[in-house]
Order: C-alpha cells, then sequence, then structure tokens
C-alpha cells in the first residue's frame, strides 16, 4: 500500500514539472514570436521603402550612349538603390499585357517612350528628401518627365511610425504578461509542495538548505522550457524560410541566435526568482495558514 501511495506521489510530481514546463515553454514562445517580429520591424520598413521610387520618362531622340551615361550618373548617386531602363518595346510589351489588345497596330506606331526606374535608399524615402530628389532629376537634360508617389512615400512613412509605437506597447505588456503567468504556474507548482517545506522547517532544516533543491529544479525547468521555445521558433522560422525564401534575404541570422539566448536566459531567469519567492512565501507562513 505504501509502495502504491509512494508511485501516486511520484507521478503528481512530474506531472506537475511536465506541465509547469510546458505552461513556461509555451508563453516563451510568445515572447520569442514577438521578438522576431521586432527584429524584422525594421528590415521589413526598409524593404518597403526601398521599393518606392521614381519614374524618369526620357526624351524620344537619345542615343544608346546617352542612356547608358545617364544610367551611370543615377547609380552613382548615394540616394540610389538600384535603378531599371525599360526601352520603348518594353513598355509596349508591358501596356499590351495591360489592356489585354495590340494598341500598336491600332495607331500603327508606338507612342511611348523609354523609362528609368529609380528605388531609392530606404533613409531617402521620406518626402523631404523625395522632393529634393524630384528637383534635382527635373533638371537633368535627358528627362522629359519625372513621377513618382508622393502620397504613397507618406503613407508608408505614417503607417511604418504607427506599426512601431503599437509594436512597442504591445512589447511592455506583453512582458508584463509573460513575467506574471511563469511568476503563478511556478507559485502553484510549489503550493503543491508546502506542507513538504514546512515539515522540513519543522525538523530543523534551514531556509537555504529548504530553497536550494527547489531553486536548482526550477533553473533546470526554466532551461529545459526555454530549450523547447527556442526549438518551437525554430519550426516556425524554417516553415516561413520554406513557404517565403524571399522573406529571410533580408535577415542577419547571428541576431537571431542571441534572441534564442535570451529566450532561455529569461526562462532561467524568471523560475529561479519565481521559485526563491515561492518557497520563501511558505517558510514564513504559519502551519495554520497551510490549510
Amino acid at each position: 500500500m505504501a509502495k502504491q501511495e509512494s508511485q501516486k506521489s511520484a507521478i503528481k510530481v512530474r506531472t506537475s514539472y511536465v506541465s509547469t514546463i510546458i505552461s513556461i515553454s509555451l508563453v516563451l514562445f510568445m515572447l520569442g514570436m514577438l521578438g522576431i517580429i521586432l527584429l524584422n520591424a525594421k528590415q521589413i520598413s526598409d524593404h518597403v521603402k526601398e521599393n518606392i521610387g521614381f519614374s524618369l520618362y526620357l526624351k524620344d531622340d537619345l542615343s544608346a550612349t546617352e542612356i547608358t551615361r545617364l544610367q551611370q550618373l543615377l547609380e552613382a548617386k548615394e540616394y540610389t538603390n538600384r535603378i531599371e531602363y525599360i526601352d520603348k518595346e518594353q513598355a509596349a510589351a508591358i501596356m499590351k499585357k495591360e489592356l489585354g489588345e495590340d494598341f500598336i497596330e491600332f495607331l500603327d506606331f508606338n507612342p511611348l517612350s523609354g523609362s528609368i526606374d529609380v528605388y531609392l535608399n530606404s533613409e531617402y524615402a521620406e518626402e523631404g528628401s523625395a522632393k529634393l530628389i524630384e528637383n534635382e532629376l527635373k533638371r537633368l537634360p535627358a528627362v522629359r518627365m519625372v513621377d513618382y508617389q508622393m502620397d504613397l512615400i507618406a503613407a508608408v512613412n505614417k503607417n511604418v511610425r504607427k506599426i512601431g509605437l503599437v509594436l512597442l506597447g504591445f512589447s511592455v505588456l506583453l512582458l508584463i504578461v509573460v513575467i506574471a503567468l511563469i511568476n503563478n504556474t511556478i507559485r502553484l507548482a510549489i503550493y503543491s509542495k508546502r506542507f513538504l517545506i514546512k515539515t522540513m522547517q519543522l525538523v530543523g532544516a534551514t531556509g537555504g538548505f529548504i530553497r536550494r533543491p527547489f531553486v536548482a529544479r526550477g533553473v533546470v525547468n526554466g532551461f529545459i522550457s526555454g530549450i523547447i521555445a527556442v526549438i518551437l521558433l525554430s519550426g516556425v522560422m524554417y516553415s516561413v524560410k520554406t513557404n517565403l525564401p524571399e522573406f529571410f534575404e533580408l535577415q542577419n541570422f547571428n541576431v537571431y541566435g542571441i534572441l534564442f539566448g535570451l529566450v532561455v536566459l529569461l526562462g532561467i531567469l524568471i523560475s529561479w526568482i519565481s521559485t526563491s519567492l515561492a518557497v520563501r512565501k511558505f517558510l514564513r507562513m504559519q502551519s495554520g495558514d497551510l490549510y
């Protein structure tokens, strides 16, 4: 009978440890996901901005040499991220695809002109900088007309700022929730051992001696939880890389190593502090308050 009770007790302890580890792992996973989003926020913002640019419509009488010289000039500008040249034939093919019919056959000539799309570096995708760049490009003798979407630049920058503030607020809120959830999970696990703690105290064990095994177990649980969270985060990243390979062209994988290390470290620190505080609470309790 005593053996059966001992086995049941051991199963309960293991179940308590497993449930604690799973709970902490899921909470750390949520925090890690937010970290990944925050790390990518600037890269994604820059990627969006670097797809904003100017369309320079060229004069019809330009020679191939003049066009090449203009391309070299634009590529050398500090605000240029990349350029794309579209000649008259390519422009006609694009227009034909969009209209669904051959307008050249109807008009009997190609009214379109060659153009160069100039895509900006992210730091120049601002309203003030774009206006100065527009004025500079208009003065180029080979350029007939300059076109760009000022409203799009303003909208992108406005939305980027809004999203940044929302993410910052959500990060602070989630961090508070994470600490509270892990703390409560550990307190519940220690609560089930409150009588054992009080018994050890009554037979003369010191507070440090009683806390030591609980804190050690808490640190181990925090480490295991962090590793599980990192494995889950790696699975998410692998899935994104498989389905959206272009997304990972923007990434610095060294930063992810630091993030994963912080997730594990946070799991250990919160588990250590929460376990120490929970055990100390029950050490200070009177025997009558345990029921």
